[in-house]
């Protein structure tokens, strides 16, 4: 199977380090989330000795979900903004808790907004009173808000930001003051927060039924219908595979620097209208419609990383390009070349 290959691969990226983590006991928030799970997943296969206490919302449907993982984690109920601690003293704290909707962030932006921020305060209190040594932070990429064009990938050194008036804003601007709650909890509390802004994903596990357009592309290739670009297809964007963000989390978490945000996500831009006609002609589907609509996301330009300061400080680098992203994606979900 796809997943147990690239899971085996993250294994021996991670190799050298997972020893860090023997006797360790880890919190995480988001956990049974798309990224959380890849962590966790990765983290069972290590086979360390090391605990985990997972925060959800539903223990019940993640034990259904994923019952080999439920099995080594210990599963706490609850919401991150009024979750009841648990007891005892921990080594490492995983904030990846927030609800990326589309749609909540349009329907409801104060909600948005107050998951995060208050979300990640309670996890930073949590992290201090327990003692945790370490504490990663998973934020967003919309925190540099829309991207200018000239700048081909834009730098963790760019200090652009989202619009504060316009209420899509409310997951960028909600992501960039849980950093500054980082930093002041890194500052007055000695709290050892390494950052993760997090761009456009690919990969096994990741529902083709929400609103990320890599997804549904696929989803519509595999069922042979044509694929449809909703706005102009101009917007330009990149996807970091699964496997190489699991990598780049755990070695964050591990050797990233404290105090310092790192970028994780593909330099490898491609517009949606391309994206759309490379899905089609990988997997086979019929061809691309470009309907035009205006787009009504907060971000139709540029979104694009530079990964210079990862590749400098910790020597990592993509192993999966877009195309096999693609079809590896499509093979987890049933696809049949």
């Amino acid at each position: 199977m796809i997943l147990d290959r690239d899971l085996e691969a993250v294994n021996a990226a991670l190799a050298p380090l997972w020893p860090r983590l023997t006797g360790a006991r880890i919190f995480m928030t988001g956990g049974t989330g798309f990224i959380g799970r890849w962590m966790l997943e990765a983290l069972a296969r290590a086979d360390l000795d090391t605990e985990v206490v997972v925060l959800t919302r539903d223990p019940h449907a993640f034990a259904e979900k994923a019952p080999h993982l439920a099995a080594r984690a210990s599963l706490l109920p609850g919401d991150v903004m009024t979750f009841e601690p648990p007891k005892g003293r921990f080594t490492h704290v995983v904030h990846a808790a927030t609800d990326a909707s589309a749609a909540l962030n349009a329907r409801d932006p104060l909600r948005m907004f107050d998951t995060i921020v208050a979300g990640t305060r309670r996890a930073l209190d949590f992290a201090r009173t327990s003692g945790a040594g370490r504490f990663l932070y998973l934020s967003s990429g919309a925190v540099y808000g829309p991207q200018p064009p000239e700048i081909a990938h834009v730098a963790e050194s760019w200090h652009g930001g989202p619009d504060p008036r316009d209420p899509r804003s409310a997951y960028g601007e909600g992501k960039r003051a849980a950093e500054m709650l980082c930093a002041i909890y890194a500052r007055q509390f000695g709290v050892e927060v390494v950052g993760a802004r997090i761009f456009a994903l690919l990969g096994p596990l990741l529902s083709l039924d929400i609103h990320f357009a890599a997804g549904n592309f696929i989803r519509d290739a595999m069922a042979g219908a044509r694929i449809r670009v909703e706005g102009s297809g101009q917007a330009v964007r990149s996807y970091l595979y699964a496997a190489d963000l699991t990598v780049w989390l755990w070695t964050l978490l591990l050797e990233g620097r404290s105090g310092e945000t790192y970028n994780l996500g593909s330099e490898e831009a491609v517009s949606i209208a391309d994206l759309a006609r490379r899905t089609a002609a990988i997997l086979g589907g019929p061809g691309v419609e470009i309907l035009g609509r205006p787009d009504p996301g907060w971000n139709p330009g540029r979104y694009v990383p530079s990964t210079a300061k990862l590749r400098r400080d910790l020597g990592l680098a993509p192993t999966v390009g877009l195309d096999e992203a693609i079809r590896r994606t499509a093979l987890h979900n049933g696809w049949n070349p």
